[in-house]
C-alpha cells in the first residue's frame, strides 16, 4: 500500500500533529525512503475526505477495521484492499482510496479519500422495446415505432445515505410509470432495510407466442391496447455482513389483456378469464464478492432465489420458481483474466402463463451467437466462459473544459474477449413449432471487445457463432455475467 505524500500534506495542514509521516516525505527528492513497517499496527484515527454530500456512517460501514484495536500488518493491507473495493461498489463515487499513515512504531491513522459522483440525473428515455439490439436491428427490421422515449429523474445518493429514488415517464411502443424508493438501512447498526416500487405499463403490440425459436408478436387492426400491467412490491433486506445478503419480497401482479388476445392464444394465461391477479413472495440470498460489480475481473457472486406466485387458494395461478447464479472471477494480472459463470432456473409445474415464461433468449439468460432467438421452457441451464485481455486503459483529465468535477476525468478500458458459452432448455411439453432448439445441447463462440467508460458503463460488439451455423455481429450494453 502507497503512502502518498499529498494525504500526508492533507492531514499536516489540518493540525493533526502527524511529524513522523511529514518528516519521512521530505528525502523523496534525493532517495527513496526506507520505512520500516512493524509486525501489526492500532488503528488511532479515521479520517474521511471529499464526501462533501455522503454521510460518513455509509462509509465506515464497509470497513472490515476499527479503532482501537491492533491488526497483523500483512493482514491490515489485505483488508484495506477489499475495504477499497467494498466502498467503490457503493456506486457513490468515482474514485476510492484508503491510505494508512505510520505515525509511530506500530499505530496508524487511516486516510480515506474519495470523489463523490453526479447523484441526481435528469435523463431522456430512449430504447428499444425489444430483447436486445440484435432483435431490433434484425428480426425487427430497425423499425423505430418500436423505440420507448421519455424522462427519467434519478436521485442515487437522497440525503446523503445511499438511498435511491428513481421515478420515470415513458411513451413510444410500452407507454409506462415507475417509480422506485430504497433505503439501504432503517436501523442504528445498519443491518435492515427496505424498498418499494410501483409501475403500471400499457402496450400495443405484444408477444403471444413463439415460433421457430422466435417471438410472434400481435396487434389488431384498430391499434387497441392490448395489454395492461399494474404491480407493487416492497422488499425487506437483511445484510448481517459485508458480502451476505437476505431478500425477502412481497408483491401483488394485476394484468389486463384485450379479449382479440385469447383468440389468438387461448392458454395465454391458462384461464377463460382476460384479467390475472396474483399475490407473490420471493426469498433471495446474494453473496457478491466481486471488485466491481459493473464490470468484474476478481472475486465471486453466487444468488440463489426462490419466487411463489400465488400465495393463496383462490387466486388464478399457483406456480413455483427457483434460480441459482453462480459466477466466478479469476484474476490473472493487471490485463488478464477470466471469468466464468453458471445460471440455472427451474420451474415446478409443466406449464406457465406467458407472462411468466422463461428461456434462453430473455435477459439475463442468453448464449452468445442465439441473440436473436428465444428457447423457451421450464428449465434452463446456461454456462458463459470469456477470457479477456485489458489492452487500453486511458484516463483523459477534461478539469480545464468542465466545471463540474464530478466528470472531469473520462476513463477508457478496453478489453479483447474470446467467449464460449453452452447451455440447454427443458420444454416438457415438446412443442413441434420449436423444436429445433429447445431440448438440445447448444453451443456459441466468438471474439468481442468490451468498452469500460464513465461511471462503469459497458458496451460490448461482438461476433459470435452458434451450432447450428448461424453467425452474426453483435451489439450489447452491460457485462454478459
Amino acid at each position: 500500500m502507497k503512502i502518498r505524500i499529498k494525504h500526508i500534506l492533507i492531514l499536516a495542514f489540518l493540525g493533526l500533529g502527524f511529524s513522523h509521516s511529514v518528516l519521512w516525505a521530505q528525502d523523496t527528492s534525493y532517495s527513496p525512503v526506507k520505512i520500516d513497517t512493524p509486525d501489526s499496527v492500532k488503528v488511532n484515527t479515521i479520517f474521511i475526505i471529499g464526501n462533501e454530500k455522503t454521510q460518513k456512517d455509509i462509509i465506515l460501514r464497509e470497513l472490515d477495521f476499527t479503532t482501537g484495536f491492533y491488526y497483523d500488518w500483512s493482514t491490515f493491507l489485505d483488508i484495506i484492499n477489499s475495504d477499497q473495493q467494498k466502498i467503490y461498489n457503493l456506486r457513490l463515487f468515482t474514485s476510492v482510496e484508503i491510505t494508512p499513515l505510520l505515525t509511530g512504531t506500530d499505530e496508524v491513522e487511516v486516510l480515506i479519500a474519495v470523489k463523490e459522483r453526479w447523484y441526481v440525473v435528469p435523463s431522456v428515455i430512449f430504447q428499444l422495446a425489444d430483447r436486445n439490439f440484435s432483435e431490433w436491428w434484425t428480426n425487427q427490421q430497425r423499425d423505430f415505432s418500436r423505440v420507448n422515449y421519455g424522462l427519467r429523474l434519478s436521485h442515487s445518493n437522497v440525503g446523503g445515505r445511499n438511498e435511491k429514488l428513481r421515478f420515470s415517464g415513458q411513451l413510444g411502443f410500452t407507454k409506462a410509470l415507475d417509480v422506485q424508493y430504497s433505503k439501504p438501512y432503517i436501523d442504528k447498526k445498519q443491518k435492515h432495510g427496505l424498498a418499494a416500487q410501483l409501475t403500471f405499463f400499457d402496450q400495443k403490440t405484444i408477444p403471444i407466442r413463439s415460433v421457430n425459436n422466435r417471438q410472434v408478436f400481435y396487434f389488431n387492426e384498430t391499434e387497441d391496447v392490448l395489454r395492461k400491467n399494474f404491480s407493487a412490491a416492497l422488499r425487506y433486506t437483511f445484510r448481517r455482513t459485508f458480502y451476505n445478503f437476505h431478500f425477502f419480497t412481497l408483491g401483488h401482479n394485476r394484468t389486463w389483456i384485450n379479449p382479440d388476445v385469447l383468440n389468438e392464444n387461448p392458454n395465454y394465461f391458462q384461464h377463460d378469464d382476460n384479467r390475472l391477479n396474483y399475490f407473490w413472495a420471493s426469498y433471495s440470498f446474494r453473496h457478491d464478492k466481486r471488485d466491481n460489480v459493473a464490470y468484474a475481473t476478481q472475486g465471486e457472486l453466487l444468488q440463489v432465489t426462490a419466487t411463489k406466485y400465488g400465495l393463496f387458494a383462490n387466486e388464478e395461478i399457483g406456480e413455483a420458481e427457483v434460480t441459482l447464479t453462480a459466477n466466478k472471477y479469476f484474476k490473472f494480472s493487471e490485463k488478464f483474466h477470466f471469468t466464468t459463470g453458471l445460471t440455472t432456473n427451474w420451474f415446478l409445474s409443466s406449464r406457465q402463463p406467458y407472462t411468466l415464461v422463461r428461456g434462453i433468449g430473455y435477459s439475463p439468460n442468453f448464449i452468445r451467437g442465439y441473440e436473436l432467438n428465444v428457447i423457451e421452457g421450464q428449465q434452463l441451464y446456461v454456462h458463459k466462459n470469456s477470457f479477456r485481455w485489458k489492452f487500453i486503459d486511458w484516463a483523459f483529465d477534461i478539469s480545464r473544459t468542465m466545471p463540474l468535477e464530478e466528470f472531469s476525468i473520462i476513463p477508457f478500458q478496453f478489453y479483447l474477449s474470446a467467449n464460449f458459452d453452452h447451455g440447454y432448455v427443458k420444454d416438457r411439453n415438446n412443442l413441434p413449432e420449436n423444436a429445433a432448439l429447445t431440448n438440445q445441447y447448444l453451443f456459441g463462440y466468438g471474439l468481442g471487445i468490451d468498452m469500460v467508460g464513465l461511471y462503469d458503463s459497458v458496451f460490448r460488439f461482438e461476433y459470435s457463432l452458434n451450432n447450428t451455423g448461424g453467425a452474426n455481429f453483435f451489439f450489447n450494453i452491460k457485462a454478459p455475467f
